[in-house]
């Protein structure tokens, strides 16, 4: 199966458009021109705010409101130093932007984005075979990966500044039943988000569908549109754990590839509200949408940073299973990314503001 497979039930272009694409925390702009072109033919309005959210809002009948979130950033690095001597080659030091693993980082292909252009470069890994038993079985750190980019020190130094960002080079790919790549947390969600936008033409509520900044880092993005946007309900899009791969035990799983889109009861930032999470168990059902729970012990998504930002909210989250999360091979089943597409369009086209979600 390829990338232009007719048998995939979605826009792959558009997902490999939004996954492809570069945008850390605090710097998402090529990301924002692609959601804002998408959104102007969906919604009535699109608008950006000074932190870089993007809110596309789509007029219902009542001033009832729904905030749908998804986030628009990836895990990256911002350049700290150009290390090296004259007569040398140059060799980048890296402050990361998001939560890396190290030992992820190792021998991997990288973009780094300055002021005049984009330069390839490797992350170095010494051969196995120069190392001694105690280099070989260090746990490395984020402050020790560097990026060699085959230029002498001189040509480094002039090209790459501090504070340029630098973000993993990767393509998107179909592999078997499933989609692989960088950055499907959280563009998967985003696009999924997209999907649902372009199918809903006129809900009874008002929707507004929020591309977010800087989750990343703190939900920082999200913290800000609960204040602004001020929903009378929230529904965050967010990939989640799926250890379902050799190596964990069943209980470890979280999620599973091919069981559905996952309907969140918790994870480490929220507790979402139970009558939220079980009418969308109850559309799942009625529109026979393939789904799952979700109880994730570590982590947290944008549903956080609307459920008491501007007062209490009834907030709910929906999920798409994932495997390796934070590296460059980030796995989702098409299958997945197609429920979770049909649960938010059904949740939204059946949300008429009546619902009671006071506890």
């Amino acid at each position: 199966m390829s990338l232009t497979d007719d048998a995939v039930p979605f826009d792959v272009d558009l997902l490999t458009d939004l996954t492809e694409t570069s945008g850390v925390p605090g710097y998402e702009d090529r990301v924002r021109d692609l959601v804002v072109e998408e959104l102007e033919s969906s919604v009535d309005e699109v608008r950006t705010d000074a932190m870089g959210n993007v809110v596309g809002t789509l007029e219902g009948d009542s001033d009832y409101s729904v905030a749908v979130a998804a986030h628009m950033d990836e895990i990256g690095f911002m350049v700290r130093h150009v290390r090296g001597k004259e007569g040398e080659y140059g060799f980048v030091e890296l402050d990361p932007l998001g939560g890396w693993d190290a030992r992820v980082l190792k021998a991997q292909r990288v973009t780094i984005h300055t002021d005049d252009g984009d330069l390839p470069g490797v992350i170095g890994s010494p051969p196995p075979h120069t190392l001694d038993e105690k280099e070989r079985e260090k746990t490395p750190d984020v402050e020790d990966t560097y990026v060699d980019v085959g230029l002498s020190y001189e040509d480094a130094n002039e090209r790459i500044s501090p504070g340029d960002l630098v973000t993993m080079d990767q393509s998107t790919e179909l592999v078997g039943e499933t989609v692989t790549g960088k950055a499907l947390d959280d563009r998967i969600c985003l696009f999924a988000m997209l999907e649902a936008a372009r199918r809903l033409e006129t809900p009874d509520v008002t929707i507004h569908f929020c591309a977010t900044v800087q989750e990343e880092v703190g939900l920082r993005g999200a913290n800000a549109l609960g204040v602004d946007v001020d929903p009378d309900l929230a529904i965050a899009l967010d990939v989640t754990v799926a250890n379902d791969v050799p190596g964990f035990d069943d209980g470890e799983h979280v999620t599973e590839l091919g069981a559905g889109t996952a309907i969140k009861l918790k994870d480490s930032s929220v507790i979402t509200n139970p009558k939220v999470h079980r009418r969308l168990q109850s559309v799942a059902d009625e529109e026979e949408i393939e789904s799952q729970l979700e109880i994730l012990p570590a982590g947290g998504t944008d549903t956080a940073g609307f459920q008491n930002t501007a007062g209490a909210k009834p907030v709910g989250a929906i999920s798409i299973p994932t495997r390796y999360l934070h590296t460059v091979t980030e796995t989702a089943h098409v299958e997945d990314v197609a429920s979770t597409i049909d649960l938010l369009e059904a949740f939204l086209a059946s949300e008429d503001g009546e619902h009671d979600y006071s506890l």
